[in-house]
């Protein structure tokens, strides 16, 4: 196998577009990844698109050719990966094995959603198929249910509590006042998360993503070729997991097996153990998970996540910043360009481009794309 770095990232402002389409907004983000190498569409040997639902979002089918066209990539394969909020992550790993098997030399990897042209009602539904629709959609269970579950059973188990979740919503939203292409750029105190309206008990507004439109793209090529190009970043390891779709099914609510199984491959690929990650940029879809996250990683033992990030450990300026982007709690949760984007922040951050958000002495970053309540995982882990 090739290792395979990354030479350039593009991304959209992430917030509520409903004029824009998915081509529109995928082709900004693949233009600017695209210049910022560069390189031209005749260079880049196959798109891989990472979307959840545009076809229940938008109307249009067969999206990833008709991103290609718009980007100008005639004749090469263009093809689209579902696999829910994991969607872009997905496209990020099997892009990796193509040009790691030696089938391409470059390929540009896209993420991108549109959710906001529907009413909060139909995207509530259309997120909800990505659970088990015959055993949760149809009693009426959303993920924002799902995880207040998941947040109740964390909080009885380990004694997780409000203040924990608050301080991840806090911290997020303080790094996302520094991100210009954040979808919520708003200081929120510890008081003011827990005075917010409910939402599923015990998760309130702020301890819940956002319902975003946008696109993020990177541009991966053998590392044999990386030195073409200014300061590429090296993916040292990169793994995909799955687990049972339904909550109900899982044996063990607190942790997500799909994450465990793939940090475990990307640690052992990358030649790495957790103690030597420096940042990471992590799935918060809601409060809990960002949580849960850093213990089945290996971040933090289990149960202390939440003590640690009151603590101000997994701030920008703590022991191992989380999330500097803002997560998807301030940037914004465009479905499928989540898990992209994330590589983008991390691409930036080792390459000192990170702007206002620039953290120090970092050499070794980690991401996690987590799809539906746990169903898929992809983790990767990137150097200078």
């Amino acid at each position: 196998m090739r290792s395979v770095s990354i030479v350039s990232a593009g991304m959209t402002a992430f917030g509520s577009f409903p004029e824009r389409n998915i081509r529109d907004l995928a082709c900004e983000a693949g233009r600017s990844c695209l210049d910022g190498a560069g390189v031209s569409p005749s260079q880049v040997e196959a798109l891989y698109v990472g979307n959840f639902a545009g076809p229940s979002f938008t109307g249009q089918n067969h999206i990833a050719p008709w991103i290609g066209a718009g980007l100008g990539l005639h004749n090469v394969p263009c093809t689209r990966f579902e696999a829910a909020c994991a969607s872009g992550g997905a496209a990020l790993f099997h892009a990796w094995t193509a040009i790691a098997g030696g089938a391409y030399d470059m390929v540009l990897v896209l993420g991108v959603e549109s959710m906001t042209s529907q009413s909060t009602a139909k995207t509530t539904e259309i997120l909800a198929s990505a659970g088990d629709i015959g055993a949760e959609a149809a009693v009426g269970a959303t993920f924002p249910g799902l995880f207040g579950l998941i947040t109740s059973r964390h909080m009885h188990e380990f004694g997780t509590t409000r203040q924990h979740l608050a301080a991840v919503a806090v911290k997020n939203h303080s790094n996302g006042l520094l991100n210009p292409r954040a979808h919520l750029r708003k200081a929120v105190t510890i008081d003011q998360v827990l005075a917010s309206r409910p939402i599923s008990e015990p998760l309130t507004l702020f301890d819940c993503s956002l319902i975003s439109d946008g696109a993020a793209a990177v541009l991966l090529c053998a590392s044999e070729r990386a030195a073409e190009f200014d300061r590429p970043v090296r993916i040292r390891g990169v793994a995909q997991a799955s687990d049972r779709l339904a909550l109900h099914e899982k044996a063990d609510i607190t942790t997500f097996p799909a994450v465990l199984r793939a940090a475990e491959k990307a640690y052992a690929m990358a030649g790495v153990v957790p103690s030597d990650i420096d940042f990471a940029e992590l799935h918060d879809c809601f409060t809990i998970a960002e949580i849960i996250a850093l213990e089945d990683l290996g971040l933090f033992p289990r149960g202390q996540a939440g003590p640690a990030g009151l603590a101000g450990k997994t701030s920008r300026d703590g022991e191992l910043p989380i999330n500097t982007s803002g997560g998807l709690k301030s940037k914004g949760h465009p479905v499928g360009a989540t898990g992209v984007a994330q590589v983008c922040e991390v691409f930036w951050q080792l390459r000192g481009e990170a702007g206002e958000r620039q953290i120090s002495d970092v050499s070794l970053g980690l991401t996690e794309n987590l799809g539906g309540s746990g169903a898929t995982a992809v983790v990767g882990i990137y150097s200078r």
